[in-house]
């Protein structure tokens, strides 16, 4: 195998592990030990606990950006549609099975306060989806203050529906945002 293919298989086994049972539980050996691969491997390809989860929550953000804006093309060309859209995203994720929450909150809220690399990671994220929700409200014609109330929205339900086990926060968030859009393009 090349080291890429290794790579990978370990950012599987990591994204998948860190995911269902938290970044601190999981240790170097149980990684090795799902990934299939020697601990001398494991070290070689990253070198600290942090490279791999840095690396993780890189691929979580092109998850997270691909899966959303797919969601907001299939939506078609309406505005209000596109933006609405994103809540029918957020409302598909949260009826996955594997449903644990935002890995990036996940992460800010048990390395933030230690890891000074992660939490810039996890706020470069989240900056990157407020300008996204921003692109949208533009192309709306509302004004820009309702990209961050819509962004605080999707972020509220997406810890909630973790913490209740409930996909239905989704369609309050949407609900929510409908009156939102609304008032907005209306003032």
């Amino acid at each position: 195998m090349t080291d890429g293919t290794v790579r990978e298989q370990i950012l599987a086994a990591a994204d998948e592990l860190y995911y269902r049972k938290g970044y601190a539980a999981v240790g170097m050996d149980e990684l090795r030990a799902a990934a299939g691969v020697s601990l001398r491997k494991l070290y070689a390809l990253f070198p600290s606990k942090t490279d791999i989860v840095t690396a993780v929550l890189a691929r979580k953000h092109a998850e997270w950006e691909a899966g959303l804006t797919g969601a907001v093309a299939d939506a078609g060309a309406d505005p209000r549609a596109r933006l609405l859209a994103v809540y029918g995203y957020l409302e598909d994720w949260f009826c996955a099975d594997d449903f644990r929450g935002c890995a990036f909150i996940n992460a800010f809220g048990e390395l933030g306060g230690t890891n000074p690399e992660v939490a810039a990671i996890v706020r470069d994220h989240k900056a990157s989806f407020q300008q996204y929700m921003s692109g949208l409200v533009v192309d709306a014609g509302a004004p820009a203050s309702l990209a961050a109330q819509l962004s605080i929205l999707a972020e509220g339900a997406q810890s909630t529906a973790a913490i209740a086990a409930d996909p239905q926060v989704a369609v309050q968030a949407r609900n929510a945002a409908e009156v939102l859009i609304d008032a907005a393009v209306a003032a």
